[in-house]
């Protein structure tokens, strides 16, 4: 009979921003949990969190564990039996160690052999008894961003339990029976008001609301049905899209009085509403005001104080302009709405009046003027300062604007820009609101009276930071500037990851401290859709970007060497594989595109251009005809090395004077029919689906080709130029794809 598993951990507060990927966690590690302990399932892992509590369930799992049979393996029969067949001293003592009699020994096949072995048949515990390995596992299994010591250890022979919060109680129910499992204190925190946490079948209330007796004491429940009800009776919500569901209508009839609606910004998808219902088990919402003398603070000064320093929703009203109001979010029955929302307006006027010091006074200063002082902020030990990143930015936007994206006509706003973008890191409304850098900037810039082209380059810079065809910034709000910021856009994410890899800093795959992920997803975003951010159609490749940011670093200290470049370059190639299928391209056809050459000669819009009409052609008969017989043609074309290719190419007769058999002149005539139709597309970057027609009509010839003709003939000369046939045919196509890649099973 399968019986209800139910796991409530209770922890002092736990971050916001934790909750969504541990809530996944949760059920993920369990049921892994589950699995290795031998224990069947026949529902779903189901799990919930609010601030205090991490909750598991699963309606039914087994009352015992499966039987486990172990083959331990022994001596190898040869040394086992002596040549009369029978058991040798090495057998009898594998059997005594394993308490069996020799009798029982069976001989078993192994990769090395066959062996002497014992089946060792040991039957599953009850589940109650099982249930503490499970739990053990998933305490140790949570991986939390920050893991702390809090004087805590579990008996399963790893000593201290770390945690990402102290945990405080322990629901833990089998059948609505408790499972016994402690967590004992180290020596260190014993003391008389030190109890270890011991395994029950209490819960705990809201910490401060209670309809009677004292808030947040313990609740007995039996079953999941109960401890959700009883929760609610205690003022907690468990199910989070509740949570968010009762804010969300709170904000609206509250922000309708107001005579208006909750910002964009704070409403919309990944903004504060995903994050307050994990700050809150029992939400409610109360209004406030602030001064009407605050609205002169540009609005983005407004909107970040209170959406990130103090989790309040700004109100705008039918034209979108900020009203002088807020809403909050608390975490209790709201009885008088008017004392906490007196508290609110204290805290958020006296941080608005300090951005209001702020403002005036940066404004006293120009942009060019705090130059000096970015001598002062290191960007890298190995790299210098922020002053000297400015001054590459400066030269690298220029560059981009005339020679990578072709727009000459935008390189002065483009470097005027790039020198200034990191200004406002030396102003004191970016120190003390760090989310604002580059946009205060721009807001600096426009207040300066600098053209569009640079206040808005220096505004959006630090974007795009998602890979997405439709995330900011978009062409209406780049207008005349789209130019000028594609190029300080680039710049800045080029000299950071040229930089960063010169100095050695390259990501793992747990750790990237200097977000160097994003930082590429946002260069190969802006590289992708270079046309409808800026209306431009240039096509530069990798290889011509990375060297332009790479000489700035030529003279210092820290060089890009070719270690760097090779380990810079595999990155890059794997981001932007990843950016192009989050677009929804095939992952075979992206690897195929991306495959065919080296990165530094690959255009990121070139590929995209080929990805959107490549499965035009994939299914085609032609096609996969080619990329069946493509692998072979690569194989072939390896035989014949790159200088005497070269040579043969640059001096020696044509192809089709050497050739004779009516398969591979054929194949030589394809070759000079359809090559330079090919060449002429990647010359103009147009048409790619042309391309792939005039590759995909190579299949036939190919075929008959490796049906009718030897390669590796004795004669040289002819060995030779079918050699030259096949790399010339190669290096073609792979200029479009690595089409070998598109097919799953290949003929060698």
């Amino acid at each position: 009979m399968d019986r209800e598993l139910l796991i409530e951990i209770g922890v002092e507060e736990v971050p916001a921003s934790w909750l969504p990927g541990l809530t996944k966690q949760l059920a993920d590690v369990t049921a892994a949990q589950l699995r290795e302990t031998r224990l069947d399932i026949d529902a779903p892992v189901e799990s919930w969190s609010t601030p205090r509590r991490l909750t598991v369930r699963v309606a039914r799992v087994a009352e015992r564990q499966n039987d486990k049979e172990d083959v331990v393996t022994g001596p190898p029969v040869s040394a086992a039996r002596t040549a009369a067949g029978e058991l040798a001293p090495a057998a009898i003592g594998f059997a005594k160690k394993n308490e069996v009699e020799p009798t029982d020994l069976e001989e078993v096949e192994t990769p090395k052999g066959r062996y002497l072995a014992v089946r060792k048949r040991q039957r599953g515990r009850a589940t109650v008894d099982a249930l503490p390995d499970v739990m053990s596992g998933l305490l140790r299994g949570l991986a939390f961003p920050k893991s702390m010591r809090w004087d805590a250890a579990l008996d399963d022979g790893r000593g201290e339990l770390r945690f990402g919060r102290p945990i405080r109680w322990l629901l833990f129910l089998y059948g609505g029976r408790v499972v016994p499992y402690d967590i004992r204190r180290t020596e260190v925190a014993q003391a008389p008001l030190v109890q270890e946490i011991r395994s029950g079948a209490m819960t705990y209330g809201h910490r401060f609301l209670t309809t009677s007796g004292r808030a947040g004491r313990a609740v007995k429940v039996k079953t999941f049905d109960d401890y959700r009800a009883r929760l609610l009776e205690h003022f907690v919500v468990l199910e989070r899209e509740e949570r968010r569901t009762r804010i969300a209508r709170e904000l609206d009839v509250h922000a309708g009085r107001l005579g208006g609606r909750v910002h964009r910004a704070a409403s919309g998808q990944g903004g504060l509403l995903s994050e307050v219902p994990d700050l809150v088990e029992w939400p409610a919402v109360v209004p406030g005001i602030f001064a009407a003398e605050f609205l002169s603070l540009p609005e983005e000064v407004l909107t970040t104080t209170m959406i990130h320093h103090q989790h309040y929703f700004p109100v705008v009203d039918d034209h979108g302009k900020l009203k002088p109001a807020f809403l909050a979010v608390t975490n209790v029955e709201v009885e008088r709405p008017e004392l906490i929302s007196r508290n609110a307006e204290r805290v958020l006027t006296a941080r608005l009046r300090d951005a209001q010091f702020f403002w005036n006074a940066d404004r006293k200063v120009t942009l060019d003027a705090r130059l000096e002082r970015l001598d002062t902020i290191l960007f890298h030990k190995k790299l210098g300062s922020y002053r000297q990143k400015a001054e590459r930015l400066e030269a690298l936007s220029a560059w981009i604007a005339t020679d990578a994206i072709g727009a000459p006509d935008t390189a002065a706003s483009a470097a005027t820009a790039g020198r200034l973008a990191k200004a406002d890191l030396a102003t004191d409304m970016v120190r003390e609101l760090t989310e604002l850098q580059g946009t205060m900037g721009g807001i600096y810039a426009r207040e300066e009276k600098q053209p569009e082209a640079v206040w808005k380059a220096i505004y959006y810079h630090y974007l795009p930071t998602a890979v997405e065809a439709d995330a900011p910034p978009t062409r209406s709000r780049l207008g005349a500037a789209a130019a000028a910021w594609a190029a300080v856009s680039i710049a800045d994410k080029l000299d950071t990851l040229v930089g960063l890899f010169a100095a050695g800093e390259r990501p793992t795959g747990s750790r990237d401290p200097f977000g160097l992920r994003r930082q590429a997803h946002g260069l190969f975003k802006v590289l992708v859709d270079l046309p409808e951010l800026t209306e431009l159609s240039a096509r530069p490749t990798m290889g011509m970007l990375v060297d332009a940011a790479a000489g700035a670093f030529a003279s210092g200290p820290t060089p890009l060497d070719e270690a760097g470049r090779t380990a810079l370059y595999a990155f890059l190639a794997e981001r932007l594989a990843y950016v192009l299928e989050q677009r929804g391209f095939d992952v075979r056809n992206v690897r195929a595109v991306l495959a065919g050459r080296p990165l530094a000669a690959i255009s990121p819009l070139e590929a995209r251009r080929m990805l959107e009409v490549l499965p035009e052609y994939t299914g085609t008969p032609e096609f996969q005809q080619l990329a069946t017989a493509f692998k072979r043609v690569k194989n072939i074309a390896r035989e014949l090395p790159e200088a005497q290719f070269a040579d043969a190419e640059r001096q020696g007769p044509t192809l089709a004077s050497l050739l004779t058999e009516p398969a591979e002149k054929a194949l030589v005539a394809e070759l000079e029919r359809r090559g330079p139709v090919i060449e002429r597309v990647l010359e103009s970057g147009e048409n790619y689906r042309q391309a792939f027609a005039e590759a995909a009509a190579f299949g036939p010839a190919v075929d008959r080709f490796f049906t009718d003709v030897f390669v590796m003939v004795e004669d040289p000369a002819l060995r030779q130029a079918r050699l030259r046939l096949m790399t010339s045919l190669a290096r073609l196509i792979l200029r479009l794809a690595d089409i070998s890649e598109i097919v799953p099973q290949t003929e060698s």
